[in-house]
């Protein structure tokens, strides 16, 4: 395995507090969601997850699509809703639903396409076993 990239970032305060990329591109408060009791003003994990893995999977999709000799539609998407459960034991886990758009693509070739890249997707391999992910194809 060769590592091709580190992302560092550094948290300060929980999910009331802030996050600070090494690089200062990330330079943010973070605040509660209004369904969990907060203002809602400001971004928070769940969302920072939801578009890292949207964009992750639209980039392995991309990659299967040039195996395939296919060109996507450049308004193709992939929408991530990220679901902050609260577990059985008293724990919290996450539920991902990845919603598909491949404009243009044939149902089952759309199908094909994200299914293989499910399987190369840096997020869905580091996830895989861990979360529920739900794949839907629109």
């Amino acid at each position: 395995m060769e590592k091709m990239y580190t992302a560092e970032v550094t948290a300060t305060g929980g999910r009331r507090g802030h996050v600070k990329s090494s690089d200062g591109i990330i330079d943010m408060q973070l605040a509660m969601p209004t369904h969990m009791g907060g203002q809602g003003d400001k971004t928070n994990p769940e969302q920072l997850f939801a578009a890292g893995y949207a964009a992750c999977f639209q980039s392995a999709l991309l990659v299967v699509a040039a195996r395939h000799k296919e060109r996507l539609d450049p308004d193709a998407t992939v929408t991530a809703h990220v679901d902050l459960l609260k577990l059985d034991d008293n724990g919290f886990g996450l539920g991902v639903k990845l919603v598909v758009n491949l404009k243009g693509t044939d149902a089952a070739k759309a199908r094909q396409m994200v299914d293989e890249a499910h399987q190369i997707c840096p997020y869905s391999v580091g996830t895989r076993g861990n979360i529920d992910v739900q794949l839907e194809v629109v």
